[in-house]
């Protein structure tokens, strides 16, 4: 007979914790067994990761979760290795090979090349993306051998520079450093750079060092945080806020903070800003979001009094040794 499975007591977490996701996982995997560890009530992501990808993944806890769209929209920074001479039918190393060329590039010509793909691009999702097509994936038609057509995106590449021109001493494997903005496919950019090479190429490997204001450096790993005690998990926590960097702080009093937890706009002689966390008088206690027009602060996203009471009772200093 299997023994009983042991039922995690749920409890309140509020927070972000930078997890460096694992490869082989996917994000959401590696967010329900973070969420486990920290028997966490509720917990969501700012944006998914490949299994094959590894890297910064922010993980949001309790009242974070209502801020994590916001970050969907930051600037990425990712290092890849590109296979360069060889393409396969998904673009990555999980893919059949589909064709081999030989190299023909030179260090001048792959720096060329590189130039041609910063700044604003053009780029046409790849078809086993998450992408949604008539509310299918895009990976299911391709999963079923169906190719749908696909519109070109604008996306904005603000760095690309080589690491390595030859990996493990291979002059068929480049690594290359990528900070780019939102929706860019990197699996995309490595073939379409292989294209120009005259070669072609597929990714090998993904890392992502930096999401938004997060980068590698701070976060920590799940075999570091399954040795952990609860206590030090928790220690690893960011504050909610910790999402609202660029974000003006304003701090209101009692009365008017009651008043705006309730959706009631506030006024007052701020300057128009287009985002602001707002706090109340307490310290640390974060509110919500809101932006100003006109003298008035106008609510966005609100935390419930039931959670900012939680934040308040237990709010741990991040002292996190991965």
């Amino acid at each position: 007979m299997h023994a009983p499975r042991t039922r995690v007591q749920r409890r309140p977490v509020h927070g972000v914790l930078l997890l460096d996701k694992p490869l082989g996982l996917s994000s959401n995997d590696a967010l329900q067994k973070a969420k486990w560890l920290l028997r966490a009530e509720k917990a969501g992501h700012t944006g998914t990761l490949d299994p094959l990808a590894t890297g910064v993944l922010p993980l949001c806890f309790g009242a974070a979760t209502k801020f994590s769209q916001i970050h969907l929209d930051a600037h990425k920074s990712y290092e890849a290795v590109l296979r360069l001479g060889i393409r396969t039918s998904t673009g990555d190393a999980e893919g059949e090979v589909v064709a081999e060329r030989p190299l023909v590039h030179t260090p001048y010509r792959l720096q060329e090349v590189l130039r041609q793909f910063t700044g604003p691009i053009r780029q046409v999702p790849p078809m086993h993306s998450a992408l949604k097509k008539d509310g299918r994936a895009l990976y299911e038609y391709a999963r079923a051998g169906i190719e749908v057509e696909r519109a070109a995106r604008d996306v904005h590449i603000f760095k690309l520079k080589v690491l390595d021109p030859s990996v493990d001493g291979s002059p068929e494997a480049i690594k290359i450093e990528v900070s780019c903005s939102k929706g860019t496919y990197i699996r995309t950019l490595g073939e379409d750079i292989g294209e120009a090479l005259g070669c072609g190429a597929h990714l090998a490997s993904l890392r992502r060092i930096a999401t938004g204001p997060f980068a590698l450096d701070r976060c920590v790993t799940l075999a570091a945080l399954e040795a952990m005690d609860e206590a030090r998990r928790e220690r690893c926590l960011l504050p909610v806020d910790a999402l609202l960097a660029g974000y003006s702080p304003l701090k209101l009093d009692e009365t008017d903070a009651m008043r705006f937890l309730s959706g009631v706009r506030r006024r007052g002689s701020w300057p128009d800003l287009a985002r602001v966390a707002v706090y109340g008088p307490d310290p640390g206690a974060l509110l919500g979001t809101a932006h100003v027009a006109a003298g008035e602060l106008i609510p966005t996203r609100l935390l419930s009094p039931i959670e900012i009471d939680q934040i308040l009772k237990y709010s741990p200093q991040t002292l996190c040794a991965a």
